[in-house]
């Protein structure tokens, strides 16, 4: 068993990206209100199947910090229709406490859904979330010539841009992303030993573009690295956000607090 580390408190933080609908260790109102006795403020619940579409959206109503997005996961591309496209629209013209649209984007790595598929889902939820003025949030895994030509194309259209989240991808796409308006999302990634690539990333983004995440149930965070992720983890991927950016940790959560509300106007 590994020894329990106190979770520090610091000023307000905003959960950009998790997945309340999947944790599992602990109720939804367990989780929350560890949520809030560690000043996690606002949190982003990410659709990313049919299935769980209305389901965010319930959730959203019975915590009022929690708001939500609508979007398919390339893994889930294949189920993609005229249908899904209809299902998000109406929750659109009727939900208040949607912020985005995504999880969106491509997965080169699992292939759960063919890529043509993908791609089509892709530019589908772009074209909505231009429709509808809202930023988007993309998922790529070794996808990055694919996702920098889409975003070429869309960005221009796009009055609101989005966030790469998790990102693990090339500084070429970074730099892409970051040059057509882009934020850049950090989780529990930049913790791990092996992940020397996603912390040298990191080092390139401006502050004013870095968003923080767990992706829980995902991707725990050192030191709780084993146990299932949840969103008051989040001041840890922070301490180690603010020591390889070599900033204090009130100047970092100052900044990326503003960065979130900027994105997805709460």
């Amino acid at each position: 068993m590994k020894k329990a580390v106190d979770i520090p408190i610091f000023s307000p933080i905003i959960e950009t990206h998790f997945h309340l609908d999947m944790l599992k260790e602990m109720s939804f109102d367990e989780t929350m209100a560890k949520c809030r006795l560690h000043q996690i403020e606002k949190l982003i619940t990410i659709s990313t199947a049919e299935d769980n579409l209305d389901l965010v959206i319930q959730l959203t109503k019975t915590y009022p910090e929690l708001y939500c997005t609508q979007g398919i996961h390339p893994h889930d591309a294949q189920d993609f229709s005229n249908k899904t496209i209809a299902m998000i629209k109406n929750n659109l013209n009727q939900h208040a406490k949607i912020v985005a649209i995504g999880e969106i984007g491509l997965d080169y790595h699992y292939n759960k859904s063919p890529r043509e598929q993908q791609i089509y889902a892709f530019k589908e939820q772009l074209e909505l979330a231009i429709l509808y003025d809202l930023p988007v949030v993309i998922h790529t895994r070794e996808a990055d010539q694919d996702t920098m030509a889409i975003l070429i194309q869309y960005a221009p259209r796009m009055n609101k841009k989005g966030v790469l989240h998790s990102f693990t991808s090339s500084l070429e796409l970074a730099k892409l992303a970051l040059d057509l308006g882009f934020y850049i999302g950090f989780n529990g990634i930049i913790t791990f030993k092996n992940a020397d690539n996603v912390r040298e990333v990191l080092t390139h983004v401006p502050l004013d573009r870095i968003l923080l995440e767990t992706d829980a149930p995902f991707l725990t965070p050192i030191p709780y690295r084993g146990m299932e992720n949840a969103p008051f983890y989040l001041p840890f991927i922070a301490m180690k956000m603010a020591d390889i950016l070599n900033i204090s940790i009130e100047d970092l959560l100052a900044r990326v607090y503003k960065n979130s509300h900027d994105l997805f106007h709460f």
